[in-house]
């Protein structure tokens, strides 16, 4: 199979422990570029928190080259941002959300196309945030109805506990409602998306929209919310970090870590070879 697209999670995948990407990812990345196989970050992250990524690779501002973003919900262009889909929730939804969390030990995250809003903000994901290098807001005040018009497209719960956060998810089947679906990243993420967003819908929806099979399609990932990307994708690779179930539903698993070139060694053995 000539594989023609990558979609690559960043966070303990791409990038290494310092939120950087290492000179072996970049210079393979870019031998893969100039074989004509594109390379699409696949995020939890909005594509506004991505542009240092993009930036190392080349691909910033760049046309016909793409961002699956907020765990899939948005698709965007890198070339002045352009979005080709987002997925949103309603206010109300996030609202019940954002309330539900507000007297819980977590750090509420809300992603909107309008910025990233930080609820109970601790010292350990501020140190997290600010090493990823993205905007943000602290809010002050439990509430959000400034929100009311924004375009909400994910709430995140942050404790590095996640039997706690898995509790908290058990305790929120009537708010979900059908409407919500949950998926665990970083080992301290508990991601709220609207149902039927997921990394995999994403890359499926991009490869569409290039004309691209999905067997010429190879995710690589880590977590949790990488599983659905894993399972469509032509060819799953697992970090060599990555956590055990992730391992399981792969076809390979690097010897490299996050920190020695996981895509580095996959576009040596699948696109180079």
């Amino acid at each position: 199979m000539k594989y023609q697209l990558i979609a690559c999670d960043l966070d303990e995948t791409l990038l290494n422990s310092q939120h950087t990407i290492c000179q072996r990812n970049i210079d393979l990345i870019q031998k893969a570029k100039e074989i004509g196989v594109k390379f699409v970050p696949a995020t939890g992250r909005l594509y506004t928190a991505v542009e240092d990524v993009l930036e190392m690779l080349g691909l910033a501002n760049q046309t016909d080259e793409y961002v699956l973003s907020a765990n899939g919900g948005i698709i965007s262009e890198n070339k002045n941002h352009r979005l080709l889909k987002c997925e949103k929730l309603t206010f109300q939804k996030a609202k019940e959300l954002f309330e539900f969390g507000v007297d819980k030990d977590v750090c509420i995250q809300m992603h909107t196309l309008e910025g990233v809003y930080l609820y109970h903000l601790n010292d350990d994901e501020r140190k997290r945030v600010d090493g990823q290098k993205f905007k943000y807001t602290v809010l002050e005040e439990d509430n959000i109805d400034f929100m009311k018009d924004f375009h909400i497209i994910k709430v995140l719960y942050q404790s590095t506990d996640i039997p706690y956060l898995e509790a908290l998810e058990k305790q929120m089947i009537a708010i979900f409602d059908k409407q919500i679906s949950a998926s665990y990243s970083s080992g301290r993420y508990l991601e709220m998306n609207k149902i039927g967003v997921n990394k995999g819908q994403g890359l499926i929806d991009l490869a569409e929209i290039l004309q691209i099979p999905i067997e010429a399609t190879i995710a690589v990932g880590d977590h949790y919310n990488d599983l659905d990307m894993l399972k469509v994708a032509g060819l799953s690779v697992a970090a060599g970090n990555a956590i055990d179930d992730i391992k399981a539903v792969c076809d390979y698993t690097t010897q490299a870590n996050h920190n020695e070139g996981v895509v580095a060694e996959l576009i040596e053995k699948f696109i180079l070879e």
